[in-house]
């Protein structure tokens, strides 16, 4: 069913209309990223104190009886009659999942260092190891959404090459995943995921480890890594599919026409592309890099949401977040009790209530055991305002933390 939505203003807003789009970022809204039914005062209240504009789904909820509207059309993804094809849910909960996401999180990586480490000594892309390393991702992703990015969130990661390949390959099957895709482009975008970076190879270890701002000569140097990604496709002597090659070469090109190499413009650049521009991006800025220190999950989805119909596509952008979540797995955040805790998975029909992992007291002191609290399963009869929440989410490394070192 496609929306049907209405611009209207904060005020015309009343109980039994469904909103499910807003003039500011759903990650800075208390609201589930995909929309809610107005059921409160205090839902409207927010919205008139923050909000200009809003659009209401009115198949899903009452219209305003004479209001003066203008129709807004849907979303647009792109040409893609693939787009939106196939609903999924998880087959497994998280903790059965665990034991496979372990088992393909270590399939990959291993077959991700093999892969570099021989384009690196000049052999051919070995394209059985690439569907060898996708496949078990999007097997994994398939059963459920967040495990996968759990284990990854326990992993240590010496090499940014590696770990960069695994992160794009997983949210590649993510994002497919949550845009309906067919499961059969899942495994070619998570190959896609997996050899953005390939060309990179190629590259002078010097240049890649350069601790900081880099001359135009030195940046020209490393954007041919597109170019050498598709000769080390050519010369692998296999016909790899046109979503893999589409992805790897439209990677960098972005929505406004800035980008390389060709600099295309919005939907000149296949759907593969721009969700690898978002997916590469967001994993670039979230990893430690030798030039930049990494943002925390949520600034990375804030400063994507800046950058929406000029860097990358707006409504792409909007999808992304609902995959990951307001508070993506992996990241830390603080709880109304003072404690600090890291989402472990997320509970998609109240994203702001994910189920997390306490890891200190209230006042910041290390637990002996750490414990997970699902916020949307709290014990009956406490009151809404007495009830655990998250009061912010936490940059990287606050007091101390990181997820990776504390054997959980």
């Amino acid at each position: 069913m496609k929306l049907q939505e209405l611009k209207i203003s904060p005020d015309q807003v009343q109980a039994g209309m469904y909103v499910c789009r807003l003039d500011r970022p759903w990650v800075e809204a208390p609201f589930p990223l995909q929309g809610f039914l107005v059921e409160a005062h205090d839902q409207v209240a927010w919205l008139r104190a923050h909000c200009g504009t809003v659009w209401i789904d009115v198949e899903r909820g009452l219209a305003p009886p004479d209001a003066q509207v203008s129709r807004r059309p849907p979303p647009k993804l792109a040409g893609d009659e693939l787009l939106g094809g196939k609903r999924y849910t998880d087959q497994v909960d998280f903790d059965a999942e665990l034991p496979g996401a372990r088992e393909a999180h270590a399939t990959a990586t291993r077959l991700a260092a093999r892969i570099l480490e021989d384009v690196e000594a000049g052999q051919k892309l070995a394209v059985a190891d690439v569907r060898a390393a996708a496949e078990p991702i999007v097997r994994s992703v398939l059963r459920n959404a967040d495990t996968l990015f759990w284990v990854n969130t326990l992993q240590q990661h010496s090499r940014y090459a590696y770990s960069h390949a695994i992160n794009c390959c997983a949210l590649a099957a993510a994002f497919g995943r949550h845009l309906g895709l067919p499961e059969s482009l899942l495994v070619d975008l998570a190959s896609g995921g997996l050899l953005l970076d390939v060309g990179k190879a190629k590259l002078p270890d010097a240049l890649l480890s350069h601790d900081g701002p880099m001359d135009a000569r030195a940046m020209g140097e490393v954007r041919t890594h597109v170019e050498l990604a598709s000769r080390i496709l050519d010369e692998s002597g296999d016909d790899h599919s046109a979503e893999v090659r589409e992805m790897i070469r439209t990677h960098h090109e972005r929505w406004n026409g800035s980008g390389y190499p060709r600099r295309l413009v919005g939907h000149q650049i296949p759907l593969s592309g721009r969700m690898a521009a978002i997916i590469d991006s967001f994993d670039a800025m979230t990893s430690v890099r030798p030039h930049a220190a990494p943002l925390a999950r949520h600034q990375a989805l804030q400063e994507l949401y800046r950058e929406r119909d000029r860097l990358y596509q707006g409504e792409l952008v909007e999808q992304f977040t609902g995959c990951l979540g307001v508070y993506p797995t992996g990241s830390l955040v603080e709880l109304s009790t003072g404690e600090v805790a890291v989402v472990m998975t997320q509970n998609p029909s109240r994203r702001l209530r994910p189920r997390v992992m306490l890891l200190t007291d209230a006042d910041k002191r290390l637990r002996d055991e750490f414990s997970p609290l699902d916020l949307m399963r709290q014990t009956e009869g406490i009151p809404i305002s007495q009830q655990v929440n998250i009061t912010r989410p936490l940059p990287v490394g606050a007091h101390g933390l990181d997820p990776a070192e504390l054997f959980l």
